[in-house]
Order: structure tokens, then sequence, then C-alpha cells
């Protein structure tokens, strides 16, 4: 037995241990205590696609030796700004110089040697005349005057035989000048040297390939080169809005418009991605060639508007439940109403196929039709081989069990199907079924097809370019979804919103939300667990996106690098 004293200490005890209890559990407790709240707010929003890439220039040179040599003199070095016909280099010029003097001393030769066989010819041609007018007067024999003409004949097929020398020497000669000229090499285009490859007293050799010396590029315009994952590039569009970010930018952005997206994907470790090109102004040079970019293409953006965390939104997935599987059934109850009418419609009424019967026989003035189709209609299905044994099976199980009945089943079978096609009204003549019967006309039209339509084949068709790109769909429809609303006393109310750009992190209201309005995004942790998320997150160094864990370039106003 308890005394007084401690019976009281007990009482007390326990009554302050149920009045902690009911505020800390009981229905005495605020809701809002329960819940992480969030307030609806206005702000910028964007659905960005990041991939990272390299600055490379659009418009660049490899500029290379086309003749043989010792690279005598290099003009340029890297970092050196060139104008287009401003000299490069020189090539040791002496074997070259020597091979054109020694073919123009092989040119005057022959020139000389022209003139030799001129004079010839006009010999020949005064010994021929001579002898004709000898012949003339019966005064020298007629050999002596065939070997003059045979004499002349030869003098102008010598000055032929020069004259084309004189000309192979001159084309030959030309050539050697070329390969002179190109013993010193000038820059192809207006730029900056970006790398040497070659250097001053080496020797170059171009009898197989270019050897390259350097590489001139135009800086002022970038191409910036990204890969995108195979499960994002399908949001990349022709002309969509891209920007990107520089290691040392300090958060600048430069911003273009994306170009190209390359159809031929890279592979690396089994992972798929595809380059996507675009090009940006390079303003007082501040991009440098194989700079790493941190890149975001804008899917979708929205300024000043309402936005609501995605944790709190729950999205509607359609009529008929998640992934609508609903849907389906009554799409698949609705199509097998229909066949099922049918079928009843047949079996039930052979008097109503044949009125029908009737009625198609006197305008066709075909008596014999009518017992025919009556009995087709009347007549049971042999082995249930009825329409309905088909609807549950692929276009090869029909085509396999059609061509294992026999005749008579085949045509019991058509004369079933043409029955029930009239007692529902359908004159139309019958589909064969798919088989051996229908493989003859299926050859047939294949035949007649390039006769039917001959412009199609009758020359190479311009099909264009995709441009690399999937789709150039626009922008995504409203979706629908709910959230919760809390209000200052804790009341909990549901309501339906739309939603319009929508990320990981927060999603564009555009109806049923007003700013200022708290919404649930989850259940607040116990103590336990947020002392020691708060120990752990202490322990962590703030990464390089800076707080929040915000990609670079993500948030902020940034700068435009047009």
């Amino acid at each position: 037995m308890l005394n007084p004293y401690s019976s009281a200490v007990l009482v007390l005890a326990l009554a302050g241990a149920g009045y902690w209890g009911w505020e800390k559990f009981g229905a005495g407790r605020n809701p809002r205590d329960l819940y992480q709240i969030a307030t609806v707010q206005k702000g910028d929003l964007e659905d960005l696609v990041t991939a990272t890439g390299t600055v490379q220039p659009r418009d660049y040179v490899d500029v290379g030796a086309q003749v043989s040599g010792q690279l005598k003199k290099l003009h340029v070095e890297v970092g050196s700004v060139v104008e287009a016909g401003d000299l490069l280099a020189e090539i040791d010029p002496t074997v070259l110089k020597a091979t054109v003097d020694a073919r123009r001393a092989g040119l005057r030769n022959q020139q000389a040697s022209l003139l030799e066989r001129q004079s010839a010819l006009e010999l020949a041609t005064l010994q021929a005349q001579r002898q004709r007018n000898l012949m003339a007067a019966d005064a020298t024999t007629k050999e002596t005057l065939q070997q003059a003409e045979a004499a002349l004949r030869a003098a102008k097929a010598q000055i032929a035989q020069l004259q084309a020398q004189i000309e192979q020497t001159e084309s030959t000669l030309r050539a050697d000048d070329a390969n002179l000229n190109y013993a010193k090499i000038y820059a192809p285009l207006s730029g900056t040297v970006v790398s040497v490859t070659a250097r001053q007293g080496q020797t170059l050799n171009a009898n197989q390939s270019a050897p390259t010396i350097l590489r001139v590029a135009d800086l002022n315009t970038m191409t910036v080169q990204t890969q995108v994952s195979e499960a994002e590039v399908s949001k990349l569009r022709k002309g969509m809005e891209v920007y990107f970010t520089t290691l040392g930018g300090q958060g600048r952005r430069w911003y273009g418009s994306l170009r190209k997206v390359e159809p031929t994907p890279t592979v690396t470790n089994n992972v798929v991605l595809y380059n996507a090109l675009f090009d940006v102004t390079n303003t007082n040079n501040a991009l440098m060639p194989n700079m790493t970019t941190q890149v975001f293409f804008i899917a979708a953006s929205a300024q000043d508007v309402l936005l609501v965390p995605t944790s709190a939104v729950t999205l509607q997935r359609g009529q008929g439940g998640a992934g609508g599987r609903g849907g389906r059934r009554e799409r698949a109850a609705s199509d097998v109403a229909p066949a099922a009418s049918a079928a009843s419609a047949a079996a039930s009424a052979p008097a109503a196929a044949a009125s029908a019967a009737r009625r198609r026989d006197r305008a066709a003035s075909a008596p014999s039709a009518q017992a025919g189709v009556v009995a087709a209609a009347a007549a049971p299905a042999p082995r249930g081989d009825t329409p309905e044994r088909f609807a549950g099976m692929s276009q090869e199980e029909r085509r396999a069990a059609f061509e294992a009945m026999s005749p008579e089943e085949r045509q019991a079978m058509r004369e079933r199907r043409r029955a029930m096609r009239e007692a529902a009204g359908d004159t139309s003549p019958p589909r064969p079924p798919e088989g051996a019967a229908s493989a003859p006309r299926r050859a047939a039209s294949k035949a007649a097809a390039p006769d039917a339509a001959p412009s199609a084949a009758s020359g190479p068709v311009n099909r264009g370019t995709t441009g690399g790109f999937v789709g150039n769909a626009g922008q995504r429809a409203p979706r629908r979804g709910t959230v919760k609303v809390i209000d200052a006393n804790g009341h909990i109310e549901e309501r339906q919103v739309e939603l319009g750009v929508t990320t990981r992190v927060q999603a564009q209201v555009l109806s049923g939300l007003k700013e200022g309005d708290e919404v649930i995004t989850g259940l607040k942790p116990p103590p336990a667990a947020k002392n020691q998320a708060a120990q752990q997150g202490g322990m962590q160094q703030q990464g390089p996106g800076g707080p929040g864990g915000m990609p670079p370039g993500a948030g902020g106003t940034g700068n435009r690098g047009r």
C-alpha cells in the first residue's frame, strides 16, 4: 500500500507525462509543426539541358609545304596576328632555281632548232618547186621529183615535232616556276597563328604527303562542340538558345543558338553521346581554343511567374489510373463490343440474312444466290472455324491455320463471313484472309506498282536533310496536378493546379495558386535526424557551384557576351 504522499506524486507524474504526450503527439499540436512548408513566390525559371564541351575556332587552315627542302626561314610564331597574303615561311630554293634555269636553257635550245628546221623547210620547198618545173618541161625524172616532195613533207613534220616539244617544255617550265614560288609560303586567311609544328632548319619531305608547318585560325568566331547524352538529345531543336560558362570566366555567360547536331554518335564506355555545335562571337578574344565549357541548352523558360517546389506537386497521370492501364482496358472493351454484337446478330438472324439476300437477288436477277446465303448463314461452322477463331492469332498463325483447312472448310468459312457482313448491312466485297490464296494477288500488286507510279522511281529524289535533329516540336502542353495548401491555422486544402515549365526543383504554376500561398512539400524529419544532418552538412566543404548546389550559370542574371 502506498502512502497518500507517494500516491499524489505518482498521480502528478502521470498527469505531467500525459500532458506532454498530448502536446507533442495529440490533437493539440499545430499541423504546421509536422510538415515542411514552402511559399509560392514569383521568379524566373529555365528548363536546362546541361553538357560539357570545348571551344574551337570555326575557321582555321593547316598551312603545309607543297615542295621538299629545308625550312630556311620562319617569319611567325605562336600568337602572331597575320593578314591574308603575309609571308609566313621560306624553303631553301636552290634546287628549284637550278631546275628552272635548266628548263629555260632547254627551251632556248629547242627554239634555235626550230629556226634551223624552218630554214630547211624553205630549201625543201624551193627544190620541190624546181623539180615540178623541170618535170613539166620533161627535163628530169619522176623519181627525182618524188624525192624532192618527200623531203618537203619530212621538213614539215620535223617542224611540227619541234613545236610540240617546245610546248611541252613550256608547260614543264610553268610547273617548275610554280614550285619555285611554293618555296615561299603565304597566309591563306587573316587570323592568328595558334600552333607551329615545324622548326626553322628542319628538312621537309613533300613527296608523299604535305607536311604541316603551322595552323592559322580566325578567333573572331568560335565554335563550341558539346557532347549531349542520348537521353536528352531529343530535347534539342535547331535555333534554340544556349549559353555556356568557362572555368575562369567568373560566371560570365556567352550566348548563342544551336546550329547543328551531328547524327553520328560517339560511344565511350558504352555511353552514347552526340555532338551539338553552336557558334559564338569571341569578344575581345576572351575565348581561346580548347577551353572547357559548361553548356546549358534552354529547352523552356519563363520569367516573373509563380513558382512552386516540384516536391509539393502530385502529377495526374490521366484517366483510368496510373500509366493509362484503365484507359487501355476501356478501349479494349469498346473494340470488342462491335465484334460481339456483329457475331450475335449473325447467329440469331438467319432470316434477316435471307431477306437481305432476296433484295439483292431481285436487284441482280440472280435467284440462285439466295439459297446459298441462307444455307451459309444457318449452317454451323465446321470445327469452330469462325472468324472469332482468328481474333487472337498473329498473322503467321492465321496463315498457317487457313492453309491447314480443307477446301470445303475454307468455302464454308467464306460463306459464313459473307452472311455476317450482310446481317450487319455491309455490302462491300469480302476481304480474303491472309494466306496462300492471297499471295498471288500480293505479287500481282507488287508487279503493277511500278507501272502505276512511274514518276516515283524515274529519278533520284532529294529528301533534304534533318540537320541531325530528332524533332522540332514546340513547347510541351500544360500538365495538371494537385498540391496541398496549408493556412496559418493549420487547415489543409487540396487544390488542382495547372503547370507550365517544370524542372527537377521547381515548376511554373499557371492556375490554381496565388503568390503567398503556402504548400506542403513533405514531412519534417525527427529531431535526431535533423541534428545528424546538420553535423554532416557542417563537415562538408562548399562545392564549386556555390551555395545551394546550383550549377555554374544556372542562377542569377549573368553577363551576356553576345
